[in-house]
């Protein structure tokens, strides 16, 4: 985003998010939600929400891609009363459940108020035709620009430019897509930013509610967090599983986050005063450089202290957070630096933390976000390698310095839908150069992460090869694109091996 998007941005405008089990959950009501989607409509900048259940904190513990597009979504509610129960005992409780069934019927009474653009993507062809039906029934005002199910396919296989064709050509203000978690997540996050949707919001099983294939439990189990048994007692065969492996592991989880990152008293040595984070100035050498002193304590008090202002530090330049002193961090206080670091990726600044101790380390890890920040050893170390980045440094040196010729090719930086075009520019060029009955190897080892957008550009890059005589194998994938590989069950494919 550039600095006009960025002011207009709602990301960042209110409260600390408190990280459970490393999914960040935004702390707003219904009411507050749909007044920042208004915000994001009147922005015409593209923005995804994600409403997030227990089911989806599992899921993204396993699948780093996941994790990584709930940790970067624009908003992410708390779609289940257990999640605001862990929130008590984690110092930082969320006022509500804001679920996405009670979301879209509000979401549409406000479109027809407003005059929003709504388009209905997924779901069966009869449970989105009667869904949209029923919704003008109730709505007849409401500008319904488009209703369509894709045939069912994996993700990697859909017709994704059938479905961007259509739903570019409607030019909605907000799209709701039910493919279910996590595909519905995978395919938003691949496209969102070329579909320029204002609001894009994943919604699972609420098109058949709106349809009335599946009918919301009573008001009392609503309120009560009992909800999930009557959608269990609905589809016995396909939740009941589900529902057992998701609170066994939840549950073990959280306690071990709320016995390790818990809320609790500060030690009687630790005075107010020294609470309170210093502001220290960058040294003349590295003028430019923001940088912020990390409080002894980093747990919801202190967060709300220094959120403002760490929040406009990174504003004005690149960022580094200096941890010396500090000695615990809590559930909120991962939530702080979560909201930092996603405004560093959207004003594109350097964010790093220096010298993290021992218990900071272990709580990124804990939340298996210890791969989503840049740590470097001292602020000497962070301000070294901020001044020596060059100026408009590309978000991926896709590939090392290579003759022209050459049949080893190595990708550095990120795989992602938001560099593919570049990977793909440094590349191909070369791949077309290359005899047929050869064979060229891509090294990954300096790739963090790549998403399904990454792989697919994989996918797509070894079959036009392909038809051109030419082999291409990938070697040594890092975990994290390995973690990809393996649930997109392309391992095999692209690497030779299954993982």
């Amino acid at each position: 985003m550039n600095g006009t998007e960025r002011n207009q941005s709602p990301v960042g405008a209110r409260k600390a998010p408190v990280a459970i089990l490393g999914v960040p959950f935004d702390n707003v009501t219904m009411a507050e939600t749909i007044e920042l989607i208004a915000e994001m409509v009147a922005s015409r900048q593209p923005h995804y929400l994600a409403t997030a259940n227990v089911d989806f904190v599992v899921q993204a513990s396993a699948d780093i891609e996941l994790r990584r597009i709930l940790f970067d979504s624009h908003l992410v509610l708390c779609d289940g009363m257990p999640l605001v129960w862990a929130s008590k005992q984690l110092g930082n409780p969320l006022p509500e459940r804001v679920t996405g069934s009670d979301l879209v019927p509000r979401l549409l009474a406000e479109s027809e108020r407003r005059g929003w653009r709504v388009y209905f993507l997924g779901g069966t062809e009869e449970s989105v035709a009667q869904a949209a039906a029923k919704t003008l029934e109730k709505h007849p005002r409401l500008n319904l620009v488009g209703a369509y199910s894709p045939p069912f396919r994996p993700l990697l296989e859909m017709d994704h430019s059938d479905i961007l064709r259509r739903v570019t050509n409607a030019a909605p203000d907000i799209l709701l897509v039910a493919f279910g978690c996590p595909k519905q997540e995978k395919w938003i996050n691949m496209h969102y930013r070329h579909l320029g949707v204002p609001v894009s919001v994943g919604v699972g099983a609420t098109i058949d509610f709106l349809a009335g294939t599946f009918k919301r439990a009573p008001v009392w189990m609503q309120r009560t967090g009992t909800e999930w048994i009557f959608r269990m007692l609905q589809e016995p065969r396909r939740l009941v599983k589900r529902y057992t492996k998701d609170l066994f592991i939840f549950g073990r989880a959280i306690l071990r986050q709320a016995r390790e990152l818990g809320s609790r008293p500060p030690p009687p040595a630790i005075s107010e005063a020294e609470r309170i984070p210093r502001v220290e100035a960058a040294p003349p050498a590295a003028r430019g450089v923001q940088v912020r002193v990390v409080p002894e304590r980093l747990d919801a008090a202190s967060a709300a202290q220094v959120r403002e202002d760490w929040l406009a530090a990174l504003d004005a330049g690149p960022l580094i957070l200096e941890f010396v002193g500090c000695r615990f961090v809590d559930s909120t206080g991962v939530g702080l630096l979560v909201r930092l670091r996603k405004r560093a990726r959207e004003v594109s600044r350097p964010f790093l933390l220096a010298g993290a101790p021992d218990p900071v380390v272990r709580a990124l890890e804990l939340m298996k976000l210890d791969s989503f920040f840049d740590r470097v050893a001292d602020v000497a170390a962070g301000q070294q390698q901020i001044l020596g980045r060059p100026p408009n440094t590309p978000p991926a040196s896709v590939l090392s310095s290579q003759p022209a010729d050459a049949e080893v090719l190595h990708w550095h930086g990120e795989v992602t839908s938001a560099t593919i075009s570049i990977l793909a520019e440094s590349t191909e060029p070369r791949l077309s150069n290359v005899e047929s009955g050869r064979t060229v190897t891509i090294d990954l080892s300096g790739v963090p992460f790549a998403d399904s957008s990454g792989v697919g550009f994989m996918v797509r890059l070894r079959k036009r090869s392909w038809q051109r005589g030419v082999k291409v194998v990938f070697i040594s994938p890092g975990p994290a694109v390995a973690n990809v590989l393996r649930l997109t069950k392309l391992d095999e494919y692209l690497l030779g091996k299954k993982l």
